[in-house]
């Protein structure tokens, strides 16, 4: 697994979203290589409506492939505040960058302690090479 593929920096959940910490306190969320990966080419991607209440653990979007419909969960319990608005015209930016500009949405955090119970690289890199 490379540094490419599981970016230590991030966290993750065994649903293979990940979370990035920026600096003004919100949670940027998307869905990892290995999920895009899985998936295939996507071609359709539901977000969050911004400025909605999201659980930490419940949907809060949809990414369809040309194989399949995968639901996404959200990380952190909070408002979204941003969605990722290129994915509508280019879903297929995930597959590309789904690091970097292939994000899906940002939570202002309710409860910042859920950082801390989301899974770091090397667990979630280990729980990736089991289900190889």
């Amino acid at each position: 697994m490379s540094e490419q593929q599981v970016p230590s920096e991030l966290r993750y959940t065994p649903s293979h979203e990940w979370v990035r910490e920026e600096d003004d306190g919100t949670f940027t969320v998307g869905i990892t290589y290995q999920a895009q990966h899985l998936l295939g080419d996507l071609v359709f991607i539901e977000l969050p409506e911004v400025d909605t209440n999201i659980r930490a653990g419940d949907e809060a979007g949809v990414v369809e492939s040309v194989k399949a419909a995968s639901d996404v969960y959200s990380p952190i319990t909070g408002e979204v505040t941003a969605i990722n608005d290129l994915l509508e015209a280019t879903p297929a930016l995930v597959n590309r960058d789904p690091y970097g500009d292939g994000w899906l949405f940002r939570v202002k955090p309710l409860d910042e302690g859920e950082w801390d119970e989301l899974l770091e690289a090397e667990e979630y890199a280990a729980l990736i090479q089991e289900g190889e």
